[in-house]
């Protein structure tokens, strides 16, 4: 029973509080060295005051004084991306869970890696900006990538000690968010308030509004194309509002396998924290007699073209992943903002896509100016305000 030493990353965040209490129900297996947030100092201030790590880093240096003077005497608090990738690459520290919403995480999750550290990955963005990069990165270093992503645990789950050319398919689900049956004519309609009003999951402002928009499917199709080595027209996608199975294998052989639980981060992130083992646990237990029924269905993608935008952008490849997710960040900005209609999210993502679609290839330098660029595109972009 090893010791997992962890550096969470983006801890006042859904995914960092869930991170927490895992490790406050297995203190014995898990010991928190690194903490880091963006701004709720506040927040970041409790959790170190409760766990006592080594460092903690704050992204808003204004407030750096305020974080020192609340945090336990002795732990180093640092800012800045170049001092979180210093930090990370720490000899004491054994496992790097990346929860930072967005893109910030792919410098400090390169870090971990080139310091040979096991990532727990939840920030899906690393993978759709860099999949390729990432995953050569890791091999090179000998580094171990671990998803937290519920569906991608699932997946990761059920393919243990498989090879790639045993899969036929991999089948990703999605619960259809708050808009599932909402008549297209209505879609223009929909409000941040509605858009936020998740039917099973509880989870942060972004990953919330991309369920609305099954973005966050398009985000995970590019990341399982990456993570296990399967081609894109390989990964499919089947609404199943209940939230229990969180994912599928098909086999060569027709024989499908599923992995599920309720809805609970917590679970993917213990295992991805106690991997190889199935460890006891406060979790509560699937009881599928009470469940009753699990239903599947195929996603509208009339009602819904974030998969589209998938597809393509994995057929094409090069920068077009990290352009589609520049693209869509600017358009959740935008629609928290109130100045574009929630189906606006979509039309900017499709122009920035039409638009840089031949931007630059899998490099590095390459895929950092078609973010810059596609972020600058999609911000731009003239559409018709909310109303």
């Amino acid at each position: 029973m090893s010791l997992c030493t962890l550096a969470l990353l983006g801890s006042t965040g859904s995914i960092g509080k869930s991170a927490l209490a895992v490790a406050r129900a297995l203190p014995d297996r898990i010991r928190i060295s690194l903490l880091a947030a963006g701004k709720n100092w506040e927040l970041l201030a409790e959790q170190a005051r409760e766990f006592r790590p080594d460092c903690v880093c704050l992204e808003d240096a204004a407030r750096l004084d305020d974080l020192r003077a609340a945090v336990p005497a002795g732990c180093k608090v640092i800012s800045g991306r170049e001092a979180l990738c210093e930090a990370v690459a720490a000899p004491e520290i054994t496992t790097v869970l990346c929860a930072i919403v967005g893109t910030g995480g792919l410098f400090p999750t390169l870090s971990a890696i080139r310091a040979h550290k096991t990532i727990a990955l939840a920030s899906k963005e690393v993978m759709v900006m860099a999949g390729r990069l990432v995953t050569d990165e890791a091999k090179r270093f000998n580094a171990r990538i671990l998803p937290v992503d519920s569906e991608h645990s699932a997946l990761f789950q059920c393919l243990e000690r498989r090879r790639p050319s045993e899969v036929a398919q991999l089948i990703l689900t999605a619960s259809g968010g708050p808009f599932r049956n909402t008549p297209v004519s209505e879609m223009d309609r929909m409000t941040w308030e509605q858009a936020l009003a998740h039917p099973t999951w509880s989870m942060g402002p972004k990953v919330t509004v991309d369920s609305a928009s099954l973005m966050n499917k398009a985000l995970e199709m590019i990341e399982a194309r990456w993570l296990f080595d399967v081609e894109g027209p390989r990964i499919e996608v089947l609404i199943h509002p209940q939230s229990i199975v969180h994912s599928l294998v098909r086999f060569r052989d027709g024989a499908l396998m599923a992995q599920m639980s309720i809805p609970d981060m917590r679970f993917p992130i213990q295992y991805a924290l106690t991997w190889p083992e199935h460890t006891a646990s406060n979790l509560p237990a699937l009881d599928l007699a009470e469940i009753g029924n699990l239903s599947f269905e195929r996603p509208d993608e009339s009602r819904f073209p974030s998969l589209g935008f998938a597809r393509a952008a994995l057929e094409a490849g090069g920068a077009l992943p990290a352009i589609l997710n520049a693209a869509n960040e600017i358009a959740f900005e935008r629609f928290r903002a109130g100045t574009i209609r929630f189906t606006d999210i979509w039309r900017i993502v499709e122009r920035t896509m039409d638009a840089l679609g031949r931007c630059g290839d899998e490099t590095l330098d390459a895929v950092l100016e078609a973010d810059a660029r596609a972020r600058d595109y999609a911000r731009n972009l003239d559409l018709p305000a909310s109303k």
